[in-house]
């Protein structure tokens, strides 16, 4: 098997100096750097991440730590995060946490992540103190998606807003009776964007003086199985929605679902609403909140590469990243229409 020696033999260089130009660090020519590389490839040498650990270099690995990967959100991020990372030389090492609170220790409070890469991607996960400290203390660079952390930079959308913009369409177009299917109030791995769409939810139909009601606020888990369900629900109600919100689309095609088992025809008994323009989206005429799902896997791939090129700089020289928000604008088709007072959900009376 071809090692470092060979090559530096090659090239008639030191190790220390064909290890520096194979790990693109400072202090070694281009046309140096070039002549390494040409007869690295050419003997067919390969560094082994273990030895570059040990020798205090690079990895070209990124960990992308996300709570689900199965969900099409998670799945998209990580999409537009591993076609940077792909595009610089970096393999991705991706940690699902599959909603066990256990596994998350594991990863973000452990030395799972210390010596194994060179950045954490964090997706959708609100890190908690203990765990924040952690990772400035022991871990390398972090970059954050739909989530925030002191001298990190994250890139999201605004949540909160996003909700308030579906929720205001479907009050122009005459609503009052809209539930909502969010997360669960007892989420294993505490995601802060059910509880900021929730907010928006409850703070746009209190302003437009609009009561809250209990029995039009459930779960569905962020997932189809979970909306359907949720959708089931809320259309069994002695007095059922007009409208539903949903907090991402997979729920919103749950719902669609449950409308369509039921015989409620949708827009015209039911008008249905998500977040997120899932891919699914514009084929099932699904009306959104469009967020740009895989830019912010792009975006927090390439300031996590920057925060690892600045590393090697004087800390005068480095430049402080803070919070990327992204828009959210509103996309209408079929599944929203106005509001009519004497529609009713077969078998259910309606006021």
């Amino acid at each position: 098997m071809t090692g470092i020696n060979d090559v530096a033999h090659e090239v008639g260089l030191s190790t220390a100096t064909v290890s520096r130009a194979l790990r693109n660090l400072p202090g070694v020519s281009e046309e140096t750097r070039q002549r390494v590389v040409e007869a690295a490839q050419r003997l067919g040498y390969v560094a082994s991440p273990a030895a570059s650990v040990l020798a205090g270099g690079e990895t070209r690995t990124i960990a992308v730590v996300a709570p689900f990967v199965t969900r099409w959100f998670f799945a998209t991020v990580v999409e537009g995060a591993e076609s940077v990372l792909r595009q610089h030389g970096y393999d991705v090492l991706l940690y699902s946490l599959g909603g066990d609170q256990a596994t998350r220790s594991r990863v973000l409070h452990s030395h799972q992540l210390t010596k194994r890469v060179d950045g954490v991607l964090v997706l959708g996960i609100e890190p908690t103190d203990d765990e924040e400290l952690w990772l400035h203390t022991h871990a390398p660079p972090v970059s954050l998606v739909g989530a925030r952390m002191e001298g990190c930079p994250s890139v999201s959308i605004d949540d909160e807003r996003a909700a308030r913009i579906g929720l205001q369409h479907l009050l122009d177009l005459g609503h009052r009776r809209i539930a909502y299917v969010g997360g669960s109030a007892t989420e294993p791995l505490d995601f802060s964007t059910p509880r900021a769409r929730l907010r928006g939810y409850r703070s746009t139909l209190t302003t437009a003086g609009i009561p809250l009601r209990a029995e039009y606020e459930t779960y569905g888990h962020f997932t189809i199985e979970g909306g359907f369900e949720a959708g089931g629900e809320l259309l069994s109600l002695e007095d059922p929605p007009t409208a539903i919100f949903c907090a991402s689309d997979e729920m919103a095609i749950g719902v669609l679902s449950a409308a369509r088992e039921r015989g409620v025809s949708v827009p015209g008994q039911l008008s249905v609403m998500g977040i997120d323009d899932h891919l699914l989206a514009r084929y099932i005429g699904l009306s959104t909140v469009r967020q740009p799902v895989v830019e912010q896997g792009q975006i927090a791939a390439r300031n996590l590469l920057e925060v690892i090129r600045q590393r090697r700089l004087a800390p005068s020289d480095r430049v402080l990243f803070g919070d990327t928000v992204l828009p959210a604008e509103l996309v209408a088709r079929t599944s929203t229409g106005p509001a009519d007072a004497d529609r009713s959900v077969p078998g259910r009376r309606s006021t």
